[in-house]
Order: C-alpha cells, then sequence, then structure tokens
C-alpha cells in the first residue's frame, strides 16, 4: 500500500544536506529492497543511515557537506538532466557549455573549470556509479532510471576515486530487483516534447540478474536560425544501458554495465549582444534571445558516448571487505561552433574532440568496534585530443568579405597517465568523540603534442576545405610530471544522540598541464635577449597545478521526532595558483587587426573564498487538512564571497581589483512546499519550488552585456497516483514566469567609454551569449509493473 507520510518525508529527507552520499555499489542486488526496507524503518523512527564515507553511519554523524536527491524526488520536480540540480544546491553552478549540447560546465564553492578544451582537468569531479568521468564532454546527464544524485562540496580524494578540488558529483543508476519489474514512463509537452524511457529488471536465477534501459529525448527548438531555417536549442538523444549482478557466493558479488549516448541535436549557437561592426552588411540584434544568424554549417553536430565498468565486491572477513572498480570509456563530439553568429566567416570554428580513458580503482575496507575506514590504490589511463578551425575571412589574406582569409588549424593532443594511494580513518574515542584521519598521494604525468598551421583561402583540408598551409605556428611536444600529497583530518562531536559539531580541514589539488591551443611563436622574450629559447617556449605552454586548503565548521541535527531536520555548515578556502584559460587575438602583420589566436593559460594568483551554507527539511503539519494529508517545507541557502588577493596579468600586473570569480553567485536559495493527499482513490502529491541565483559573471573579467544579474526560477508540478502504485500521472511547469538569463558566452570585443566596440579578433565582433530554458509544460503518464 501507498504510504503517502513516509514517501514525503523520505524524499524530502534526501532533499537536505543530511542525507549524503554512497550506498556501497553491490549493495545493489539482492540487497535492494532489504536495504530500502531497513532505510524506511529506520525513517519511521528519525534515524537515516547513510554511508558517507564508504560504511553505514546515523546521519548526524557523517563530518561532510553533502546533498543527495533520490530518483522520486527528481522525478516528481520534474528534473531533467543533471543541471538542474544546481537548482536545488547552495553554491553550486551546473551549465551547458557554450556552444554545446552535451558539455558540462561545473562550479561547486568558486572552484570549477569553465573551458572544456582538451588538457584541464574539471575542478568538479562527475561520477557515474563510482566511475570518475575524465573529461566534460557528454557529462550532461539526462536523469533516467536513477537512484539518485548526489553532491560533495569541497574537496575529494581520501575516500575514493579521482582527486578533485572543488567538489563531486554522483550519479547514481537504480540496482536491479530480485523481482521481474517493467517501468514505462512517456512524455509530452511544449516545443513538441516527447519523450520516452523504458526500464525493466529481470532475475534470470537466484543469483542472477540483468536490466536495461532504454530512452529517447526529443525536443524542436526553443528559436530559429534565421539563415537557414534550422532548429535552434533543439533536442535528438538516444540513451541506453544494461547491467547484470551476478552473487557468486553470499559474500562475492560482481556487477557489471555498460551504456551509450548519441546526441544529433542540431548545433547549439548564440544570440548575438551587439550588431556587426564590419560594414558594408548591418545585422541588428535579433528581437527574440534563442533565435541566431550563425552561418556556419560545414560539420554537423554530433556526440557519441559510450562505456562499461566491471565491479567486484568481497567480505575477506568479518571485518575486511576488497572492493575493485574496472572501467573504460570513450567519447567523440563533432560541433560547428560560429562565434560571431553571423554569415560571414569570421571567428567560425568546426571542432572535434575525442576523449577515451581507462580506470582502475581498488579499496580494502576496514569496520572494526572503535576503528573505520579504508585504503585504496586508484590508476587513470586517459587521453584527450581536439583538432579545430579558427577561420577569419573577413581579415588577412584574402579581406573580401565572404571570401575566406586566414585560418589557423590546432591540433591538440593531451595523454593523462596518473595514479594514486589514498586512505582514510576514524576512530571514536569516546562514544561522542570522534577523530577522522585521512590523506591522498597523487602524481600525475602530462604528454603533450600541439601542431597549429596557417591556412590560407577557407578551412582545411581536415574539414574538408579548400585552404592552403602557408605557415607552422606550433610544433610543440612536451612531458610534465606533477605531484602531491593531500591531508585530511576532521573532528567530530555528538551533543546529543540526534545532533553532531564537526570540524574538517582538506587540501585539494589539481594538477597541472599544457595548453593545446597555445602558439609558440608568440612566446614572450621574458629576458629579452633577442630570441625565444626552448624553455621560454615550455614555460609559455604550460601551467601549474592548483591546490586549495579548505576549513569546515558544521552542525546537524535532528529535532521533534524528526518532524525537523538540518544542517549549518561555515567554510574558508584559500586558493592558490589558480588557472586561468583564455584565447587572446594575435596581429601577426602588425596591421593593427588581430587575424589570429591563441590560448593563454595563466596561474593568476590567489584567490580567499568563504560562504555558509543552510539546509533543512521541516513537516508542518499532519492531518493538515483531512486525515492522512501531509504538507512538508525543504530549503537551501548559500552565501559565498569570493576575491582574488592576487591576479598577474600577461604584462606583470596585479589587477586582482579589476578581476572576479567565475560562475559565482554571491546568494543561491531554494525553498520547496509539498503536500501530499488522498485523492480519487489514489494518492496527490504537489510540488513547487523558487530557486533564487544572485549576480554572476561569466568571465574573470567583468563584462555588463555578459554577466547575469539575480533571477529567480519558478517550477511546479502535480501529480497523481494509483493506491498500488504502478500508475502516475503528471504535469511540470518549469520557469513559469519565463525568466531570460544568460548560462555562458563569447566574448573578442574591448567596451569603449562611448559604448562603441573594439573587436579583438576579426572584424565582425563577437559578444555572443547563450540562454537557460524558457518556460515549458510537460504531461507526464508512467506505468510500473
Amino acid at each position: 500500500m501507498h504510504d503517502s507520510k513516509n514517501r514525503l518525508i523520505a524524499a524530502a529527507l534526501c532533499a537536505t544536506a543530511l542525507t549524503p552520499v554512497t550506498l556501497p555499489a553491490m549493495a545493489q542486488g539482492t540487497d535492494t529492497a532489504e536495504t530500502a526496507d531497513s532505510q524506511a524503518q529506520s525513517r519511521r523512527f528519525n534515524t537515516v543511515t547513510v554511508t558517507a564515507q564508504r560504511r553505514e553511519e546515523n546521519l548526524v554523524d557523517v563530518p561532510l557537506s553533502v546533498s543527495a536527491f533520490d530518483g522520486d524526488l527528481l522525478g516528481d520536480l520534474g528534473v531533467a538532466d543533471i543541471t538542474e540540480i544546481s537548482k536545488i544546491t547552495p553554491n553550486v553552478t551546473l551549465e551547458v557549455s557554450r556552444g554545446t549540447n552535451t558539455t558540462l560546465t561545473a562550479f561547486i564553492r568558486g572552484v570549477g573549470q569553465q573551458d572544456p578544451v582538451a588538457g584541464f582537468e574539471s575542478g568538479v569531479g562527475i561520477y557515474v556509479d563510482d566511475v570518475y568521468l575524465n573529461r566534460p564532454q557528454g557529462a550532461v546527464l539526462d536523469v533516467y532510471d536513477v537512484e539518485r544524485v548526489e553532491v560533495l562540496r569541497g574537496p575529494q580524494g581520501t575516500l575514493y576515486g579521482r582527486n578533485t578540488i572543488g567538489g563531486a558529483i554522483k550519479y547514481v543508476t537504480r540496482g536491479l530487483s530480485d523481482t521481474p519489474t517493467y517501468e514505462v514512463n512517456l512524455k509530452a509537452g511544449t516545443y513538441n516534447q516527447l519523450d520516452g524511457v523504458v526500464t525493466t529488471s529481470l532475475p534470470v536465477s537466484d543469483d542472477f540478474r540483468v536490466g536495461a534501459s532504454v530512452a529517447s529525448f526529443n525536443r524542436d527548438g526553443y528559436g530559429e536560425n534565421i539563415l537557414n531555417g534550422d532548429e535552434n536549442y533543439n533536442k535528438r538523444l538516444f540513451g541506453a544501458r544494461v547491467s547484470a549482478e551476478y552473487d557468486v557466493t553470499d559474500t562475492f558479488q560482481l556487477r557489471a554495465a555498460a551504456d551509450y549516448s548519441l546526441d544529433k541535436s542540431n548545433a547549439r549557437q548564440g544570440h548575438r549582444l551587439i550588431a556587426d561592426q564590419f560594414p558594408p552588411f548591418d545585422y541588428p540584434v535579433l528581437d527574440d534571445v534563442y533565435d541566431t544568424r550563425a552561418g556556419l554549417n560545414i560539420v554537423p553536430q554530433r556526440v557519441e558516448a559510450y562505456g562499461g565498468s566491471l565491479v567486484a565486491e568481497a567480505e575477506l572477513t568479518q571485518n575486511w571487505t576488497i572492493k575493485n572498480i574496472l572501467a573504460y570509456r570513450e567519447d567523440e563530439s563533432t560541433s560547428p561552433i560560429d562565434f560571431d553568429s553571423l554569415p560571414e566567416a569570421d571567428v567560425d570554428v568546426p571542432a572535434i574532440y575525442e576523449n577515451d580513458q581507462f580506470s582502475e580503482e581498488l579499496q580494502f575496507l576496514y569496520s572494526g568496534e572503535r576503528l573505520e575506514g579504508l585504503l585504496g590504490f586508484y590508476y587513470l589511463d586517459a587521453n584527450a585530443s581536439t583538432v579545430f578551425d579558427v577561420l577569419l575571412a573577413t581579415t588577412g589574406a584574402l579581406p573580401s568579405v565572404g571570401v575566406p582569409g586566414l585560418n589557423a588549424q590546432t591540433f591538440g593532443d593531451v595523454n593523462t597517465e596518473t595514479w594514486s594511494l589514498f586512505g582514510d580513518f576514524t576512530y571514536d574515542l569516546t562514544d561522542k568523540f570522534s577523530v577522522s584521519l585521512g590523506g591522498r598521494y597523487t602524481e600525475d604525468t602530462r604528454t603533450s603534442q600541439v601542431l597549429r598551421r596557417t591556412y590560407a583561402g577557407g578551412f582545411s583540408d581536415f574539414f574538408g576545405g579548400s585552404g592552403i598551409p602557408v605557415a607552422v605556428t606550433s610544433d610543440f611536444n612536451g612531458e610534465a610530471t606533477f605531484d602531491d600529497f593531500s591531508p585530511r583530518v576532521s573532528l567530530s562531536y555528538k551533543v546529543t544522540p540526534d545532533s553532531n559539531v564537526y570540524a574538517t580541514y582538506a587540501q585539494g589539488f589539481k594538477g597541472g598541464s599544457f595548453d593545446p591551443r597555445g602558439q609558440t611563436t608568440a612566446a614572450p622574450d621574458l629576458d629579452q635577449d633577442g630570441t625565444v629559447s626552448e624553455q621560454e617556449v615550455y614555460n609559455f605552454m604550460q601551467f601549474d597545478p592548483e591546490e586549495v586548503d579548505s576549513y569546515e565548521v558544521g552542525y546537524k541535527a535532528s529535532q521533534f521526532g524528526g518532524e525537523l531536520t538540518y544542517s549549518l555548515a561555515a567554510f574558508y578556502s584559500d586558493y592558490k595558483d589558480v588557472q586561468v584559460p583564455g584565447s587572446v587575438g594575435v596581429d601577426t602583420d602588425d596591421d593593427g587587426v588581430s587575424d589570429t589566436f591563441t590560448g593563454v593559460t595563466t596561474n593568476a594568483g590567489a584567490a580567499t573564498i568563504w560562504g555558509i551554507e543552510f539546509e533543512g527539511n521541516a513537516t508542518l503539519a499532519q492531518d493538515f487538512a483531512n486525515p492522512g494529508d501531509y504538507l512538508n517545507l525543504g530549503w537551501s541557502v548559500g552565501y559565498l564571497d569570493a576575491e582574488y588577493d592576487e591576479f598577474i596579468d600577461a604584462f606583470g600586473n596585479n589587477v586582482a581589483d579589476e578581476r572576479v570569480i567565475q560562475n559565482t553567485p554571491d546568494w543561491t536559495a531554494n525553498g520547496r512546499l509539498a503536500y501530499d493527499t488522498p485523492f480519487a482513490g489514489g494518492n496527490l502529491l504537489m510540488n513547487t519550488q523558487l530557486s533564487y541565483r544572485g549576480d554572476s559573471s561569466q568571465f574573470e573579467a567583468p563584462n555588463p552585456y555578459l554577466d547575469q544579474e539575480a533571477f529567480t526560477l519558478w517550477d511546479a508540478s502535480i501529480r497523481w497516483e494509483t493506491a498500488d502504485g504502478r500508475w502516475g500521472f503528471s504535469v511540470n511547469g518549469k520557469n513559469l514566469t519565463d525568466e531570460e538569463y544568460i548560462v555562458a558566452g563569447y566574448n573578442f570585443v574591448n567596451i569603449n567609454q562611448d559604448s562603441t566596440f573594439t573587436p579583438t579578433l576579426g572584424l565582425e565582433g563577437t559578444l555572443t551569449a547563450f540562454y537557460g530554458d524558457p518556460r515549458t509544460v510537460t504531461f507526464g503518464v508512467d506505468y510500473k509493473y
């Protein structure tokens, strides 16, 4: 029978920072139903068991800042992909990267990485079932067949996987059932949305289960390319997952999984914010922010990603468990990026990204009477390569409008081989006081090749063009190794059986690399001896690691028999050697016009980031209007004060006062209200939420055109399901006030004091923006058996 109170409270608890992280991966098979039953029972008695530190602990005992959202809650809120998690999580930014459909830009507490080019580590780790995704391409994960999504804030690395300096996001798919299960979800909505997901789980025998999910997501564009009539911001995506679980013995389990996705949506092109700067054409700014005039169509947009994993877990003794995670992934993206969003070929960039990775993780987990923890080894061998043209038809060798001019082709290849040893143990000094000690040693080796060639007369032959190679501006090969030891220490004290106060120090590390877009001929003569040495070229192409020292204190509590749960955390981060990637125009013939570009990545300096986070859930009323009615309130509030203490520009000047931390609003907040009531022989659940984000900047240098002012999004949903839970019908509305808000952009202009513009690359001037989704309404029906 459907228990509305248990479902509502469980979902609300999962929406707070008090329900962190991971169930053991192998506890997804025969133990799934048993685990769910025990958790439901524990919630009825106001005690939630979690495994944030790779072991079962009471909810209030976990000294970490974590938010977790289960699949039912995400479905009730209408969450379509992983970017929407930032609506309900404090101090988190998740956005679709500029000029793409499936590349993820992620920031947590002011730490992240905006540029998805090969060679850059992400500041935020993305995991799918314990497998780290080394690259952001294909990481905008659609939410289907998901058990939960978890967000860990602050440096991670002593408990599992890859070291990440800002935090981690874990996407956990559903485990398989001991009984045959089938589920069908269909959705239709505005912009001709039509989605379908079919999931099944079948027990082949008492100890062997198989399962699969197939998904198709389709939607027309929010706007139009008025040049060729193509839809802009449309969606054509197919995905599939298969898995199998085998209980070899009562103490030894295997789980194999594979997934595949294919995105054939149109290229997402930007909205030009200013009129063109190069006569004789006159293109005014379009009225609809989702419309574009982008003319680049030399390659189609296409993203294909796939991978597989094998997880083995065995109990060695009563105290020791061993776990091994073996995985391989690969993806390829093709994108035509029209920077200027005009018919003319001015900063037109067809690009291809190819990534592959092999990872191996081995863990030894110990659980004793007072001591618990783990030792682990992690290995990653990953390759990321990119090739792209940058065509400037309005300048260079053939300056006539519409006739291809100079083109800079870049091939960058970066290989990463890394291994780590890590450990983390907690010892209960008394029944109330515990101490945790952890550490990680990491060694990263980067091998890079960068080849840049200048073409005249059009695109390179790589993209089917007729351009003629006229010069080689980079022919670089480099290798560097970066190593680091990152400690963690945490103290926690149980003030009462249902409350806990803690203090944690953790150090984060992100390795250095080489800029795959660097132009070696642009390397400066730093010692001014008249020649640029090999060492000066190497220093120009290479950038150093980042490091952050993070301090956090927090309090977690459950009161009034579980009717009120909340967590409060304050943190301070000392962020050093911040990697700031960018691209700048280069004037090769001293005519005052930038006719090509180069990548420039610097370790700009240091930053200080501090903030506060408050999350919670309250059951406001029981029998609110009728017997069986329940009203719940969930909330999250985050505040960040982030600023550069030092930012050294290309000329050696400290311009920290003129720079800001990108993609980091000062305030983020969310309020969710849920009402659950018996209705028409079934159950009716109504949700509404408001999500607020303060002012934020797209880049380190503020830009009045691209920077986003504070805004609020309003979402609401209604779901009715039958008493047995088999049939469900829902309506979800998002961005109901139809807010227009910028999530990404490109800028290659200087804004003058008289509000005119001076292009810094090409002649048209590039200042384009990409926007979040407009108002949408979706109708859904689902069936479970």
